[in-house]
């Protein structure tokens, strides 16, 4: 018997918690080539619509594609960094659907024999009671393929422009095994993978302007279920947190949808970011409806020892590599490690700066206090950072010898670097009187005024008030006006009381 229908905004989560969500990523992610994958035309994003075109690109007749080296290099290294085996015979293949944005009516993609097969990303994130989890998401393959072009819908005109910049454009796809379980996980894979495509170099990431983007497959099913639910798949996803709102709603949908006595629908979903729902685009095409078969113009890519070697060779450090050096090498706790390598460029410049003065756990409490408060007002790019790091690393060792307190190193001396960062952290001390008095002599004598103008005081202190000594450090401080080193201050006075 059919209950009543339920909506998902019905659903609680103790009844949600009884179901198992079941997710798989394919992951889009365009490669910084110079030119497109099997045609010259300029790889470029931002230029005028259907500027970045040719023969190739437009499919006119007699045209015949030729592979791009560096795309083939690229997904490589990808999949080096993943851990996948790597085809040393991969072939391209035709798939085919028509749609206004694709041009020849089918893409060249791979089917049969991608270029990457299995491999792996570790991913870390805070599980439902709150506690960092590590777990490792594998895919299934990496292939390559050339990128569609773009329709265009501004404002209340009802044809559609299209746009063919984008046709052509080298994307590697990443297909993941089903082993996601929330919206948690997924926001990590997908945080994972784009650092991992910035460290390699072999993209921007960017997902506000399409260089990375996902096509969700959720599904649902009863804890403890063998069988997968079936599966709908939400397109297009270029925002982290739109994706994770997307599975959120989807995963209550089809719960709902099952509670109420119906079946899940395999489909194609789009999500409205207005209203945080899914709706229906398409009933889901099979692998037959594509009709692949081996593109008769291009030869299969053989991958040669040499080869491999090569661009193994060239590979940078990867994250999780950084990570590791930066605990056992440099001793700083697995949490500052973590947010030094978020980005290859902050972890560059921690280690340029390490190259300048061994005070490793310093630097990275610079990095994580006053740098990174500057780097959120302004754009989050260590690019725009102003100060050097042989500057930040002189600023450090003043304070850290105690030539200027640390006080003064973050709340007066930085801020003028940031001004006027060509100027030395020591010479802008010294033109300001910022320079701690370190003179045991001239210290002492001011400690022993302090103590003779106070002999109710002391004698209070000797009592056992020990509180008093701010006081007396106070005092001090004043009388050199601020340039005593406070540490030095509190060493005598604890000796003369």
């Amino acid at each position: 018997m059919t209950q009543n229908t339920l909506q998902p905004a019905d659903i609680k989560d103790e009844l949600l918690a009884t179901y198992e969500t079941v997710i798989g990523l394919e992951v889009h992610c365009q490669l910084l080539t110079e030119s497109k994958l099997f045609a010259r035309d300029v790889n470029r994003f931002g230029t005028e619509p259907n500027t970045n075109i040719g023969p190739l690109t437009l499919a006119l007749p007699g045209t015949l594609p030729k592979i791009n080296k560096k795309a083939i290099e690229y997904a490589v290294r990808l999949g080096l960094a993943c851990g996948c085996s790597i085809s040393r015979k991969t072939t391209f293949d035709r798939k085919n659907y028509f749609y206004p944005d694709l041009p020849k009516g089918y893409q060249i993609s791979q089917d049969k024999k991608p270029i990457c097969e299995h491999g792996r990303v570790a991913i870390s994130f805070k599980n439902a009671e709150g506690k960092t989890t590590e777990k490792v998401i594998r895919f299934h393959h990496i292939h390559l393929e050339e990128d569609a072009g773009k329709s265009v819908y501004e404002g209340d005109q009802e044809e559609t422009l299209l746009d063919y910049n984008r046709a052509g454009t080298p994307l590697v796809e990443m297909v993941s095994e089903p082993d996601l379980r929330s919206a948690e996980e997924t926001g990590a894979f997908v945080t994972e993978i784009r650092r991992l495509v910035r460290y390699l170099g072999i993209s921007d990431g960017n997902m506000e302007e399409g260089s990375l983007r996902c096509d969700v497959n959720v599904s649902v099913r009863k804890y403890g279920a063998a069988e997968y639910g079936t599966k709908v798949e939400i397109k297009n996803m270029n925002s982290i947190r739109n994706m994770m709102r997307a599975i959120s709603f989807e995963e209550r949908r089809q719960v709902a949808l099952v509670e109420s006595g119906g079946q899940v629908q395999q489909e194609t979903r789009m999500f409205d970011v207005d209203n945080g729902q899914t709706y229906g685009m398409r009933v889901k095409e099979t692998m037959n409806d594509y009709r692949y078969f081996p593109d008769p113009d291009l030869s299969p890519v053989v991958i040669s020892e040499e080869w491999l070697s090569a661009i193994q060779s060239a590979m940078p450090a990867l994250p999780h590599e950084l990570r590791e050096k930066f605990v056992n090498q440099y001793g700083i706790p697995a949490y500052d490690a973590m947010v030094l390598t978020d980005t290859k460029e902050i972890a560059d410049y921690f280690e340029a700066v390490c190259d300048k003065t061994p005070a490793y756990k310093t630097i990275s409490n610079w990095l994580m206090g006053p740098v990174k408060s500057f780097l959120n007002e302004n754009g989050g790019d260590i690019a725009l950072f102003p100060v050097s790091p042989q500057n930040l690393a002189d600023l450090i060792d003043l304070a850290e010898s105690g030539t200027v307190s640390n006080s003064v190193a973050t709340q007066k001396i930085f801020p003028v670097l940031l001004a006027e960062p060509q100027r030395e952290p020591k010479e802008i001390a010294a033109t300001n009187n910022w320079l701690q008095n370190s003179n045991t002599n001239e210290l002492e004598s001011l400690v022993d005024e302090v103590i003779n103008s106070m002999p109710d005081k002391v004698a209070a202190y000797r009592k056992g008030k020990k509180g008093l000594i701010g006081l007396f450090v106070g005092e001090v401080m004043k009388k050199s006006n601020n340039s005593a080193d406070p540490k030095l201050v509190n060493q005598l006075l604890a000796k003369k009381l």
